[in-house]
């Protein structure tokens, strides 16, 4: 039972639809050619693996800034956040999380707090590991209001082959750190804005789990970590 949970994973009810479709087209691929059919039965499980939804086991703690999304930090710098927000032109650090098409879609929230607002912009479909990306592409971005007051902002941002961003939140909303409020399909990227200030605590290059990795400690005066690749 043991190895057979190991093998299994929950899929995003999102998924469904898509996997369906994946696994008919399969179906019909092998009367076309046994070679074209098997290559579908692999883009089909592709797919149930995009969307697969794991449990995470998120740290708890006033000050931990969780990170939203499963990929690799391929940014870390200072920017002025999405200008819908109404957060004026000062630069905040900015934390860069981006998603290639193996990595789980499902993103969460890196703080616990109230969703003060949940703004979606049209744009582009430039690839995501732009930095450019952030100003010209499709994207939802969240306010979040922590109970000391500090906010933060957390982007979704559409790529080149992702085109449709899925927000499960409102204004309003109370939320705990870890929980999931969105989906972007097939490859995209994961922008936190963090209060100023604030000392990134991972670096580029470093995999980043959703719901697990401690991108910064709003409660610590730790400095920027030195890191080294081995």
């Amino acid at each position: 039972m043991r190895a057979l949970k190991s093998i299994l994973f929950p899929i995003h009810p999102e998924g469904y639809r898509f996997i369906a479709i994946f696994a008919v087209a399969a179906f019909l691929l092998f009367f076309l050619a046994e070679f074209l059919g098997w290559v579908g039965v692999v883009l089909t499980l592709w797919c149930a693996w995009f969307f697969r939804d794991p449990a995470r086991v998120t740290p708890q703690r006033e000050g931990l800034v969780i990170s939203p999304a499963d990929g690799v930090v391929n940014m870390i710098t200072d920017a002025v956040p999405p200008e819908e927000l109404g957060l004026g032109n000062e630069a905040l650090p900015r934390v860069s999380v981006f998603m290639n098409v193996f990595n789980c879609h499902v993103n969460r929230l890196p703080v616990s707090g109230t969703i003060r607002k949940s703004l979606y912009r049209t744009g582009q479909f430039l690839s995501a590991d732009l930095d450019k990306a952030s100003d010209a592409n499709e994207r939802q971005s969240l306010l979040v209001e922590m109970a000391d007051g500090k906010q933060l902002v957390v982007v979704q941002i559409a790529g080149l082959v992702a085109r449709r961003i899925l927000s499960f939140v409102h204004e309003d909303q109370e939320m705990q750190a870890g929980e999931r409020f969105g989906l972007i399909r097939f490859g995209s990227r994961c922008d936190v804005y963090l209060p100023k200030g604030s000392v990134p605590l991972v670096a580029v290059g470093q995999s980043a789990i959703a719901g697990e990795t401690v991108l910064a400690d709003l409660a610590s005066k730790e400095k920027q970590r030195e890191t080294v690749t081995a």
